[in-house]
Protein backbone atom coordinates (compact mmCIF):
# COMPACT_ATOMS: atom_id res chain seq x y z
CA UNK A 1 0.00 0.00 0.00
CA UNK A 2 1.12 3.73 -0.90
CA UNK A 3 2.35 5.60 1.76
CA UNK A 4 2.40 9.75 1.90
CA UNK A 5 4.56 11.21 5.01
CA UNK A 6 3.99 13.62 7.23
CA UNK A 7 5.92 17.21 7.65
CA UNK A 8 6.37 15.36 11.11
CA UNK A 9 8.14 12.28 9.42
CA UNK A 10 5.12 9.64 10.08
CA UNK A 11 3.71 7.37 7.30
CA UNK A 12 0.43 7.39 6.70
CA UNK A 13 -1.65 4.67 4.08
CA UNK A 14 -3.28 6.30 1.13
CA UNK A 15 -6.63 5.58 -0.16
CA UNK A 16 -6.67 3.04 -2.99
CA UNK A 17 -9.15 4.22 -5.60
CA UNK A 18 -11.62 7.32 -6.15
CA UNK A 19 -14.12 6.60 -3.63
CA UNK A 20 -11.81 6.38 -0.96
CA UNK A 21 -9.88 9.45 -1.83
CA UNK A 22 -13.44 11.45 -1.69
CA UNK A 23 -14.03 9.59 1.70
CA UNK A 24 -11.07 10.95 3.62
CA UNK A 25 -11.35 14.59 1.87
CA UNK A 26 -14.84 14.72 3.07
CA UNK A 27 -13.28 13.23 6.63
CA UNK A 28 -10.32 15.82 6.96
CA UNK A 29 -12.37 19.46 7.78
CA UNK A 30 -15.30 19.55 10.06
CA UNK A 31 -16.85 22.39 8.11
CA UNK A 32 -17.66 21.35 4.34
CA UNK A 33 -17.19 25.29 3.14
CA UNK A 34 -14.95 27.80 5.05
CA UNK A 35 -13.92 30.49 3.36
CA UNK A 36 -10.10 31.96 3.43
CA UNK A 37 -7.07 31.54 1.31
CA UNK A 38 -4.46 31.35 3.98
CA UNK A 39 -4.82 27.39 4.23
CA UNK A 40 -4.48 27.27 0.44
CA UNK A 41 -1.92 29.35 -0.66
CA UNK A 42 0.38 27.98 2.40
CA UNK A 43 -0.18 24.67 0.46
CA UNK A 44 0.38 26.25 -3.18
CA UNK A 45 3.63 27.67 -2.10
CA UNK A 46 4.83 23.70 -0.97
CA UNK A 47 3.87 22.38 -3.55
CA UNK A 48 5.09 24.74 -5.95
CA UNK A 49 1.82 24.90 -7.86
CA UNK A 50 2.32 27.87 -10.37
CA UNK A 51 0.85 27.25 -13.63
CA UNK A 52 2.92 28.57 -16.41
CA UNK A 53 0.19 28.50 -18.70
CA UNK A 54 -2.51 31.28 -19.10
CA UNK A 55 -5.32 30.68 -16.50
CA UNK A 56 -8.83 32.24 -16.96
CA UNK A 57 -11.09 32.32 -14.04
CA UNK A 58 -14.68 32.99 -14.07
CA UNK A 59 -17.44 33.72 -11.00
CA UNK A 60 -20.82 34.57 -10.67
CA UNK A 61 -24.47 33.63 -9.93
CA UNK A 62 -25.24 31.77 -12.75
CA UNK A 63 -23.67 31.30 -16.18
CA UNK A 64 -19.92 30.13 -14.75
CA UNK A 65 -20.13 26.79 -16.06
CA UNK A 66 -21.99 27.48 -19.52
CA UNK A 67 -19.03 30.33 -20.45
CA UNK A 68 -16.15 27.41 -19.24
CA UNK A 69 -18.05 24.99 -21.50
CA UNK A 70 -17.46 27.70 -24.44
CA UNK A 71 -14.42 28.42 -23.72
CA UNK A 72 -12.99 24.79 -23.56
CA UNK A 73 -14.54 24.16 -26.92
CA UNK A 74 -13.09 27.15 -28.68
CA UNK A 75 -9.70 26.31 -27.33
CA UNK A 76 -10.04 22.69 -27.94
CA UNK A 77 -11.46 23.51 -31.63
CA UNK A 78 -8.08 25.42 -31.57
CA UNK A 79 -5.81 22.15 -31.09
CA UNK A 80 -4.71 23.93 -27.47
CA UNK A 81 -4.88 20.93 -24.30
CA UNK A 82 -7.49 22.79 -22.38
CA UNK A 83 -8.11 21.87 -18.42
CA UNK A 84 -11.17 22.97 -17.03
CA UNK A 85 -12.01 22.98 -13.44
CA UNK A 86 -15.80 23.30 -11.91
CA UNK A 87 -18.48 22.63 -9.63
CA UNK A 88 -20.55 20.65 -8.46
CA UNK A 89 -21.17 17.03 -10.80
CA UNK A 90 -24.09 16.14 -11.75
CA UNK A 91 -22.95 12.22 -11.63
CA UNK A 92 -19.45 10.99 -11.10
CA UNK A 93 -16.84 13.90 -9.18
CA UNK A 94 -14.60 12.89 -12.85
CA UNK A 95 -16.40 15.82 -14.56
CA UNK A 96 -15.19 18.44 -11.95
CA UNK A 97 -11.49 17.67 -13.45
CA UNK A 98 -11.75 18.00 -17.74
CA UNK A 99 -8.30 17.01 -20.20
CA UNK A 100 -9.45 17.59 -23.25
CA UNK A 101 -13.13 17.57 -23.05
CA UNK A 102 -13.04 14.82 -21.13
CA UNK A 103 -13.33 13.88 -17.53
CA UNK A 104 -9.97 12.51 -16.15
CA UNK A 105 -9.10 9.17 -15.71
CA UNK A 106 -9.04 7.43 -12.25
CA UNK A 107 -5.08 7.15 -11.94
CA UNK A 108 -4.62 11.02 -12.83
CA UNK A 109 -7.30 12.30 -10.41
CA UNK A 110 -5.46 10.04 -7.40
CA UNK A 111 -2.40 10.75 -8.55
CA UNK A 112 -3.38 14.35 -7.99
CA UNK A 113 -4.96 13.41 -4.60
CA UNK A 114 -1.67 12.06 -3.59
CA UNK A 115 0.37 15.20 -5.00
CA UNK A 116 -2.00 17.03 -2.41
CA UNK A 117 -1.98 14.46 0.16
CA UNK A 118 1.95 14.88 0.56
CA UNK A 119 1.65 18.97 -0.10
CA UNK A 120 -0.92 19.61 3.03
CA UNK A 121 1.26 18.31 5.84
CA UNK A 122 -1.13 18.81 9.22
CA UNK A 123 -3.54 21.65 7.40
CA UNK A 124 -6.44 20.54 7.09
CA UNK A 125 -8.50 21.08 4.25
CA UNK A 126 -11.91 21.26 2.79
CA UNK A 127 -13.35 18.96 0.56
CA UNK A 128 -13.26 21.82 -1.94
CA UNK A 129 -9.83 23.46 -1.32
CA UNK A 130 -8.26 20.13 -1.61
CA UNK A 131 -10.07 19.47 -4.71
CA UNK A 132 -9.08 22.78 -6.27
CA UNK A 133 -5.28 21.76 -5.30
CA UNK A 134 -5.51 18.86 -7.13
CA UNK A 135 -7.12 19.66 -10.52
CA UNK A 136 -4.36 22.45 -10.82
CA UNK A 137 -1.90 19.61 -9.83
CA UNK A 138 -3.52 17.86 -12.56
CA UNK A 139 -3.37 19.94 -15.09
CA UNK A 140 -0.41 21.34 -14.50
CA UNK A 141 1.12 17.32 -14.93
CA UNK A 142 -0.93 17.16 -18.18
CA UNK A 143 0.87 20.31 -19.71
CA UNK A 144 -1.86 22.05 -20.55
CA UNK A 145 -1.72 25.16 -23.01
CA UNK A 146 -4.54 26.65 -20.79
CA UNK A 147 -6.69 26.69 -18.05
CA UNK A 148 -10.28 27.33 -17.17
CA UNK A 149 -10.97 27.77 -13.56
CA UNK A 150 -14.23 28.37 -12.06
CA UNK A 151 -14.59 29.67 -8.75
CA UNK A 152 -17.18 27.74 -6.58
CA UNK A 153 -18.19 30.13 -4.11
CA UNK A 154 -17.85 34.03 -4.28
CA UNK A 155 -14.83 34.60 -5.81
CA UNK A 156 -12.89 36.87 -3.08
CA UNK A 157 -12.14 33.74 -0.01
CA UNK A 158 -12.84 31.02 -2.87
CA UNK A 159 -9.78 28.81 -2.80
CA UNK A 160 -9.76 29.12 -6.83
CA UNK A 161 -8.34 32.56 -6.05
CA UNK A 162 -5.63 31.96 -4.45
CA UNK A 163 -4.36 31.36 -8.17
CA UNK A 164 -3.40 34.40 -10.25
CA UNK A 165 -5.60 34.43 -13.24
CA UNK A 166 -4.51 36.18 -16.29
CA UNK A 167 -8.07 37.22 -17.32
CA UNK A 168 -11.52 36.86 -14.77
CA UNK A 169 -15.13 36.34 -15.97
CA UNK A 170 -17.44 37.84 -13.98
CA UNK A 171 -21.14 36.28 -15.25
CA UNK A 172 -23.92 37.53 -13.77
CA UNK A 173 -24.87 39.28 -9.99
CA UNK A 174 -27.50 38.08 -8.17
CA UNK A 175 -28.87 37.11 -4.58
CA UNK A 176 -27.27 33.43 -3.41
CA UNK A 177 -25.60 32.14 -0.58
CA UNK A 178 -26.57 35.33 0.83
CA UNK A 179 -25.63 34.25 4.51
CA UNK A 180 -21.89 33.93 3.01
CA UNK A 181 -21.29 36.36 0.18
CA UNK A 182 -24.21 39.52 2.10
CA UNK A 183 -27.90 39.92 1.20
CA UNK A 184 -27.10 42.92 -1.32
CA UNK A 185 -26.41 42.66 -5.05
CA UNK A 186 -23.47 45.22 -4.25
CA UNK A 187 -22.10 43.00 -1.59
CA UNK A 188 -22.39 39.85 -3.33
CA UNK A 189 -20.55 41.63 -6.74
CA UNK A 190 -17.73 42.85 -4.05
CA UNK A 191 -17.31 39.16 -3.23
CA UNK A 192 -16.76 38.33 -6.90
CA UNK A 193 -14.80 41.40 -8.17
CA UNK A 194 -12.04 39.96 -5.69
CA UNK A 195 -11.13 37.63 -8.50
CA UNK A 196 -10.15 40.76 -10.42
CA UNK A 197 -5.77 41.57 -10.73
CA UNK A 198 -4.50 44.67 -11.35
CA UNK A 199 -3.29 45.59 -15.55
CA UNK A 200 -5.59 41.77 -16.36
CA UNK A 201 -8.73 41.66 -18.32
CA UNK A 202 -11.79 42.44 -15.87
CA UNK A 203 -14.94 41.11 -17.78
CA UNK A 204 -18.05 41.39 -16.48
CA UNK A 205 -21.56 40.51 -18.51
CA UNK A 206 -24.00 41.78 -16.12
CA UNK A 207 -26.13 44.00 -17.89
CA UNK A 208 -26.95 45.92 -14.27
CA UNK A 209 -23.36 45.86 -13.28
CA UNK A 210 -22.76 46.34 -9.17
CA UNK A 211 -20.96 50.08 -8.43
CA UNK A 212 -19.11 47.83 -5.93
CA UNK A 213 -17.69 45.90 -9.15
CA UNK A 214 -16.53 48.66 -11.49
CA UNK A 215 -15.12 50.61 -7.77
CA UNK A 216 -12.84 47.69 -7.05
CA UNK A 217 -12.19 47.31 -10.80
CA UNK A 218 -10.83 50.84 -11.36
CA UNK A 219 -9.31 50.92 -7.91
CA UNK A 220 -6.78 47.86 -8.36
CA UNK A 221 -6.27 48.99 -11.66
CA UNK A 222 -7.75 46.00 -13.54
CA UNK A 223 -8.36 46.44 -17.30
CA UNK A 224 -11.82 46.61 -17.03
CA UNK A 225 -14.07 45.52 -20.08
CA UNK A 226 -17.64 45.77 -18.93
CA UNK A 227 -20.59 44.65 -21.66
CA UNK A 228 -21.93 47.48 -23.57
CA UNK A 229 -24.96 47.17 -25.78
CA UNK A 230 -22.94 49.57 -28.87
CA UNK A 231 -20.10 48.90 -30.37
CA UNK A 232 -17.22 51.48 -30.67
CA UNK A 233 -16.57 52.59 -26.73
CA UNK A 234 -14.92 50.34 -24.34
CA UNK A 235 -15.26 47.00 -23.48
CA UNK A 236 -17.08 44.52 -25.45
CA UNK A 237 -20.93 43.39 -26.84
CA UNK A 238 -22.87 41.73 -28.83
CA UNK A 239 -25.82 41.76 -31.13
CA UNK A 240 -28.60 38.79 -32.05
CA UNK A 241 -29.56 38.29 -35.69
CA UNK A 242 -31.85 36.06 -37.07
CA UNK A 243 -30.33 32.91 -37.33
CA UNK A 244 -26.67 34.05 -36.10
CA UNK A 245 -25.24 37.01 -34.38
CA UNK A 246 -21.67 39.13 -33.95
CA UNK A 247 -19.30 40.30 -31.17
CA UNK A 248 -16.86 42.73 -30.32
CA UNK A 249 -14.10 43.54 -28.03
CA UNK A 250 -12.20 46.37 -28.15
CA UNK A 251 -10.07 46.04 -31.77
CA UNK A 252 -11.60 42.32 -32.97
CA UNK A 253 -14.88 41.55 -34.35
CA UNK A 254 -16.68 38.42 -34.75
CA UNK A 255 -19.01 38.51 -37.68
CA UNK A 256 -21.94 35.61 -38.58
CA UNK A 257 -21.30 33.30 -35.82
CA UNK A 258 -23.44 30.11 -35.42
CA UNK A 259 -26.11 30.67 -32.20
CA UNK A 260 -24.04 28.15 -29.35
CA UNK A 261 -25.48 25.04 -29.02
CA UNK A 262 -25.99 25.34 -25.61
CA UNK A 263 -29.85 26.35 -25.42
CA UNK A 264 -31.08 29.79 -23.60
CA UNK A 265 -31.25 33.11 -25.12
CA UNK A 266 -28.85 34.15 -22.12
CA UNK A 267 -25.89 32.17 -23.22
CA UNK A 268 -25.33 34.90 -26.20
CA UNK A 269 -24.07 36.83 -23.30
CA UNK A 270 -21.84 33.86 -22.13
CA UNK A 271 -20.33 33.18 -25.63
CA UNK A 272 -19.71 36.90 -25.88
CA UNK A 273 -17.94 37.32 -21.83
CA UNK A 274 -15.50 34.14 -23.27
CA UNK A 275 -14.98 35.25 -26.83
CA UNK A 276 -14.08 38.83 -25.02
CA UNK A 277 -11.51 37.14 -22.55
CA UNK A 278 -10.25 34.83 -25.88
CA UNK A 279 -9.44 38.22 -27.61
CA UNK A 280 -7.35 39.53 -24.57
CA UNK A 281 -5.14 36.42 -24.56
CA UNK A 282 -5.14 35.98 -28.52
CA UNK A 283 -1.23 37.25 -28.20
CA UNK A 284 -0.19 34.16 -26.13
CA UNK A 285 -3.29 32.05 -27.77
CA UNK A 286 -4.22 32.65 -31.13
CA UNK A 287 -7.62 31.58 -31.72
CA UNK A 288 -9.20 31.47 -35.25
CA UNK A 289 -12.58 32.53 -36.39
CA UNK A 290 -13.11 28.54 -37.78
CA UNK A 291 -12.12 27.69 -34.22
CA UNK A 292 -14.32 29.93 -32.32
CA UNK A 293 -17.45 28.80 -35.11
CA UNK A 294 -16.44 25.17 -34.36
CA UNK A 295 -16.33 25.26 -30.54
CA UNK A 296 -19.59 27.53 -30.24
CA UNK A 297 -21.64 24.64 -32.58
CA UNK A 298 -20.09 21.52 -30.36
CA UNK A 299 -20.50 22.85 -27.08
CA UNK A 300 -22.09 20.92 -24.34
CA UNK A 301 -23.16 20.87 -20.65
CA UNK A 302 -25.63 18.65 -19.24
CA UNK A 303 -28.14 19.61 -16.97
CA UNK A 304 -28.15 23.46 -18.63
CA UNK A 305 -31.92 23.66 -20.34
CA UNK A 306 -31.14 20.08 -21.36
CA UNK A 307 -33.73 18.54 -23.53
CA UNK A 308 -33.76 15.07 -24.21
CA UNK A 309 -34.81 13.79 -27.32
CA UNK A 310 -38.22 12.11 -27.58
CA UNK A 311 -41.61 12.11 -26.01
CA UNK A 312 -42.71 13.63 -23.55
CA UNK A 313 -40.48 16.24 -24.05
CA UNK A 314 -37.83 16.58 -20.80
CA UNK A 315 -36.11 19.42 -19.65
CA UNK A 316 -33.05 19.15 -17.15
CA UNK A 317 -31.79 22.63 -15.95
CA UNK A 318 -29.68 22.35 -12.60
CA UNK A 319 -31.19 26.56 -11.63
CA UNK A 320 -31.15 26.61 -7.84
CA UNK A 321 -31.56 30.25 -7.60
CA UNK A 322 -34.62 33.03 -8.30
CA UNK A 323 -32.30 34.52 -10.99
CA UNK A 324 -32.48 31.11 -12.63
CA UNK A 325 -35.49 30.24 -11.99
CA UNK A 326 -36.34 33.45 -13.96
CA UNK A 327 -34.00 32.38 -16.47
CA UNK A 328 -35.53 28.90 -16.95
CA UNK A 329 -39.19 30.08 -17.36
CA UNK A 330 -37.92 32.65 -20.01
CA UNK A 331 -36.94 29.20 -22.17
CA UNK A 332 -39.88 26.84 -20.99
CA UNK A 333 -42.27 29.65 -22.05
CA UNK A 334 -40.80 29.78 -25.86
CA UNK A 335 -40.54 26.05 -25.99
CA UNK A 336 -44.07 25.76 -28.08
CA UNK A 337 -47.16 24.57 -26.53
CA UNK A 338 -47.80 21.88 -23.78
CA UNK A 339 -51.17 20.19 -22.93
CA UNK A 340 -49.86 19.30 -19.18
CA UNK A 341 -46.32 20.51 -17.33
CA UNK A 342 -45.09 17.98 -14.37
CA UNK A 343 -42.43 19.63 -12.51
CA UNK A 344 -39.59 17.42 -10.61
CA UNK A 345 -38.12 19.64 -7.95
CA UNK A 346 -35.95 19.06 -5.23
CA UNK A 347 -33.78 21.84 -3.15
CA UNK A 348 -31.84 22.75 -0.68
CA UNK A 349 -32.50 24.36 2.84
CA UNK A 350 -30.19 27.36 2.17
CA UNK A 351 -31.70 28.62 -1.28
CA UNK A 352 -35.12 31.04 -1.43
CA UNK A 353 -37.30 28.09 -2.00
CA UNK A 354 -40.17 30.66 -1.80
CA UNK A 355 -38.99 32.79 -4.55
CA UNK A 356 -37.56 30.18 -7.19
CA UNK A 357 -41.22 28.27 -6.66
CA UNK A 358 -43.07 31.63 -7.29
CA UNK A 359 -40.99 32.18 -10.90
CA UNK A 360 -41.68 28.80 -11.27
CA UNK A 361 -45.43 28.67 -10.73
CA UNK A 362 -46.68 30.33 -14.29
CA UNK A 363 -45.28 27.19 -16.31
CA UNK A 364 -46.27 24.27 -13.95
CA UNK A 365 -49.65 21.95 -13.79
CA UNK A 366 -48.53 19.35 -11.11
CA UNK A 367 -45.80 19.86 -8.75
CA UNK A 368 -43.67 16.62 -8.19
CA UNK A 369 -41.48 17.60 -4.94
CA UNK A 370 -38.57 15.05 -3.58
CA UNK A 371 -36.67 14.97 -0.41
CA UNK A 372 -33.01 15.34 -1.20
CA UNK A 373 -30.41 13.30 1.13
CA UNK A 374 -30.18 15.48 4.81
CA UNK A 375 -28.39 17.17 6.13
CA UNK A 376 -28.63 20.18 3.39
CA UNK A 377 -31.75 18.59 1.32
CA UNK A 378 -34.86 20.23 1.81
CA UNK A 379 -38.02 17.60 2.72
CA UNK A 380 -40.62 17.68 -0.20
CA UNK A 381 -43.60 18.64 2.72
CA UNK A 382 -41.46 21.61 2.90
CA UNK A 383 -41.50 22.57 -0.41
CA UNK A 384 -45.33 21.49 -0.70
CA UNK A 385 -46.05 23.96 2.18
CA UNK A 386 -44.99 27.01 0.41
CA UNK A 387 -46.29 26.37 -3.16
CA UNK A 388 -49.61 25.99 -1.48
CA UNK A 389 -50.98 28.90 -2.81
CA UNK A 390 -50.18 27.91 -6.11
CA UNK A 391 -52.42 26.95 -9.05
CA UNK A 392 -52.14 23.21 -9.84
CA UNK A 393 -51.36 19.87 -7.96
CA UNK A 394 -49.10 19.20 -6.09
CA UNK A 395 -47.30 15.34 -4.87
CA UNK A 396 -44.64 14.47 -2.67
CA UNK A 397 -41.82 11.69 -2.99
CA UNK A 398 -39.28 10.30 -0.71
CA UNK A 399 -36.42 10.83 -3.59
CA UNK A 400 -36.11 12.70 -7.23
CA UNK A 401 -36.04 9.07 -8.95
CA UNK A 402 -39.84 8.08 -7.26
CA UNK A 403 -40.56 11.66 -8.44
CA UNK A 404 -38.97 10.57 -12.22
CA UNK A 405 -41.06 7.02 -12.33
CA UNK A 406 -44.20 9.11 -11.15
CA UNK A 407 -43.86 11.17 -13.92
CA UNK A 408 -42.70 8.90 -16.49
CA UNK A 409 -46.27 7.10 -15.84
CA UNK A 410 -48.43 9.55 -15.77
CA UNK A 411 -46.83 12.02 -18.37
CA UNK A 412 -48.30 11.59 -21.93
CA UNK A 413 -46.43 12.21 -25.45
CA UNK A 414 -48.07 15.85 -25.33
CA UNK A 415 -46.95 16.84 -21.86
CA UNK A 416 -43.48 17.98 -20.77
CA UNK A 417 -41.38 16.83 -17.58
CA UNK A 418 -39.22 19.75 -16.00
CA UNK A 419 -36.75 18.25 -13.51
CA UNK A 420 -35.09 21.61 -12.00
CA UNK A 421 -33.62 22.67 -8.25
CA UNK A 422 -30.59 21.52 -7.41
CA UNK A 423 -27.39 19.40 -9.44
CA UNK A 424 -28.34 16.92 -6.79
CA UNK A 425 -32.07 16.20 -7.99
CA UNK A 426 -30.87 16.51 -11.92
CA UNK A 427 -28.45 13.64 -11.41
CA UNK A 428 -30.56 11.63 -9.29
CA UNK A 429 -32.59 11.89 -12.44
CA UNK A 430 -29.94 11.16 -14.94
CA UNK A 431 -28.48 8.03 -13.09
CA UNK A 432 -31.98 6.79 -13.41
CA UNK A 433 -32.64 7.37 -16.53
CA UNK A 434 -29.78 6.05 -17.79
CA UNK A 435 -29.88 2.46 -15.43
CA UNK A 436 -33.70 2.04 -17.05
CA UNK A 437 -32.12 2.92 -20.20
CA UNK A 438 -29.39 -0.21 -19.57
CA UNK A 439 -32.37 -2.68 -18.27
Amino acid sequence: MPLATTQHGEAKALPQDVSGWLAHLEALHADVIELGLARVQGVIQQMALKPACPVIMVAGTNGKGSTCAMLERIYSAAGYKVGVYSSPHLLRYHERVRLNVQPIDDAALCASFAAVEQGRGQVALTYFEFGTLAAVAAFMAAAVDVMILEVGLGGRLDAVNAFEPDASIITSIDLDHQALLGDTRELIGFEKAGIYRSGKPAICTDPDIPASIVEHARTIGAHWLPLQRESGVDGFGYRRMENQWECWCEGRAFHSLPIPALRGSYQLANAAAALAAITQLNARLPVSMGAVRRGLLEVELPGRFQVLPGRPAVVLDVGHNPHAARALVQNLSQMGYFERTFAICGMMQDKDQLAVLQAMQPQVDHWLFCDLPPPRGAKAETLQALASQSSGKASVFTSPEAAWQFAQREAGERDRIVVFGSFVTVGAVLQARDKAAVH
